[in-house]
């Protein structure tokens, strides 16, 4: 009952928040042009927190630690690389670099084939061992910045401002036709998990409980590893990276539910993923006037959070 009144409060204030985002400033005279530029973004700002919110609590019930987040298998740096490697060999002014569309495809596709590519083969060796799959990520995290970096500082000046924009979070410069793509993945996507949150609540309970109530461990890590990949590179591609923001919905969502369902816990942290990101861009546009990111704004507090967990948890 409690969980259930908390989801209709969350319901109500992201509703409240979107309200007013759309209709903040319009008029019976100016709505039409200012409509129709906000709801392709608010359609952006859903499926970002949907993929955001399902990632990275998938990836705390595998890895079963609160503070882990998918940016740790290093798909926010690979995603700068990507970007980095397209304009350093084939400079700014190329077709996959200039054409949103075609970028975005080229990448979220690059960065699916890499992740599946890379972690199949790991999974393999290390059967089924997270904690080696989390220090080989670390360990990529800091290759794939690092090979970044020197590029950046040899390439061209103005090449390097293309690259820049893509390092930052930009909901403010959404292409309809990006979400549209964004939307078709994950209309596809649905069916295959559907019935995969019974096994996600099972899997939170530990490995060896998990094998011995009957779940097929071994092909639920594996899947749910692709599927992880698959939303990062969805919302890296179309948002840039967001190191936090996952960490912080899906730990709200943590304390403030009494039970366990992984169905719950979706729900809960998409809604308080939309208040983050529509009230963020709220106050960006509005109180900020444009002068900051909501990246900053949500990595500055994320990081806070973050600290705060970890004081928390050694108090334990």
């Amino acid at each position: 009952m409690k969980d259930r009144r908390l989801i209709i409060i969350l319901s109500i204030l992201s509703l409240f928040v979107i309200a007013l985002y759309l209709l903040y400033g319009l008029s019976f005279d100016n709505w039409r042009y200012p409509l129709s530029l906000r709801l392709p973004r608010l359609l952006a700002f859903v499926l970002t927190s949907v993929t955001i919110a399902f990632s990275t609590m998938i990836f705390q019930t595998i890895t079963n630690n609160r503070i882990l987040t998918p940016s740790i298998m290093g798909f926010d740096a690979l995603y700068v690389f990507i970007q980095t490697l397209i304009v350093f060999f084939l400079g700014s002014a190329n077709v996959l670099v200039s054409n949103k569309i075609m970028n975005f495809i080229l990448s979220t596709l690059l960065m699916m084939g890499s992740g599946i590519l890379f972690y199949q083969i790991v999974f393999r060796k290390s059967k089924d061992n997270i904690l080696f799959l989390l220090l080989l990520g670390s360990v990529l995290s800091t290759f794939f910045r690092s090979i970044t970096s020197f590029l950046q500082f040899i390439i061209d000046p103005d090449e390097f401002f293309v690259i820049q924009n893509r390092m930052f979070a930009s909901f403010a410069q959404i292409n309809t036709e990006l979400i549209l793509i964004v939307l078709i993945v994950l209309l596809f996507l649905y069916p295959f998990v559907a019935d995969d949150f019974k096994y996600y609540d099972v899997i939170a309970l530990g490995r060896d409980h998990a094998i011995n109530l009957g779940v097929p461990y071994s092909r639920m890590i594996k899947k749910s590893i692709l599927l992880v990949t698959i939303l990062i590179s969805l919302s890296t591609a179309l948002v840039g990276p967001i190191t936090f923001l996952g960490m912080i919905v899906v730990n709200l969502a943590r304390e403030r539910l009494e039970g366990y369902y992984h169905r719950t816990l979706l729900v809960t942290s998409t809604l308080l993923s939309i208040l983050f990101i529509v009230g963020g861009q709220f106050l960006v546009e509005r109180i900020f006037q444009f002068r900051t990111t909501i990246g900053v704004i949500i990595n500055f507090f994320g990081g806070l959070y973050f600290i705060f967990i970890l004081l928390k948890e050694n108090r334990i």
